[in-house]
């Protein structure tokens, strides 16, 4: 019930543009838009705004009434409620360009299932801080860049690339064929001071709760652990991805010297 709570809570206090011709101008213009709430009974005017977030490949989220009154505080939402985004998507493509650009190996994040803006938003921060060329997001059940992850990250979103994919699996596979090593973070995996992260690598971080998704997992060429000595099995996502990030930017620094 609190975790329900806390993600419409991570809803509302995003910046939302409210009503029909507000949100149609907004698509019109191509302001930067995270996702779109509809009520898709709503008729009229909601099956334009549909075929316009389709065009510009928005994520469409069909829910009722009454959440969309919950999201604008009671305000006249006539069915319809854009999210603002805290920064641009961009494509996998740009990602790669940014190590090539550097002239360094490829440094890459994937986050599976990071449901959780604030987990996100901090994973964005400690990426840039620690030199990533970028993140890959799937479309669905992870954050996006709402507002949320904007402020949580600090202005990071604003910064690091991120790209947005329909399908996690074939873009890492895409990614194996250009020579990137996957590493996936799983308890059962090998402890991580044992690899190697001086290679063209990705590194996908899964939730809290489930870890990644076991397709994912079999996508990866290497499982890694970190090391747990308490009576809790299990970091916090974003404190885990500092630490394996910080592992890779280390064994960097090492081999440079």
């Amino acid at each position: 019930m609190d975790k329900m709570k806390n993600n419409q809570k991570s809803e509302r206090d995003t910046d939302l543009i409210i009503g029909r011709n507000p949100v149609t101008e907004a698509l019109k213009a191509k302001k930067r838009i995270d996702k779109i709430f509809v009520n898709a009974n709503a008729g009229g005017s909601i099956s334009n705004i549909i075929r316009l977030a389709n065009q510009q490949n928005i994520v469409i989220k069909r829910v009722d009434d009454r959440k969309l009154t919950y999201m604008c505080n009671g305000a006249s939402h006539q069915g319809v409620i854009a999210v603002v985004a805290s920064g641009d998507y961009v494509s996998v493509e740009d990602i790669l360009e940014v190590s090539k650009k550097k002239g360094t190996q490829p440094f890459i994040i994937i986050c599976d299932e990071i449901e959780d803006p604030h987990n996100l938003g901090a994973i964005l921060r400690t990426a840039e801080a620690a030199g990533a060329d970028g993140i890959i997001i799937p479309k669905r059940r992870c954050a996006s860049l709402n507002y949320t992850v904007g402020k949580t990250s600090a202005g990071a979103s604003e910064i690091v690339p991120v790209a947005r994919v329909s399908n996690l699996a074939q873009t890492i596979e895409n990614l194996k064929k250009q020579g990137i090593w996957i590493f996936g973070t799983d308890a059962k995996g090998t402890d991580f001071k044992q690899a190697d992260f001086n290679i063209p690598m990705a590194l996908v971080i899964g939730s809290e709760g489930f870890g990644i998704g076991r397709l994912i997992s079999e996508k990866c060429d290497f499982l890694l652990s970190i090391p747990m000595f308490g009576k809790i099995n299990s970091l916090n996502a974003s404190v885990a991805a500092g630490i394996f990030m910080y592992e890779a930017v280390s064994q960097r620094i090492q081999k440079k010297g």
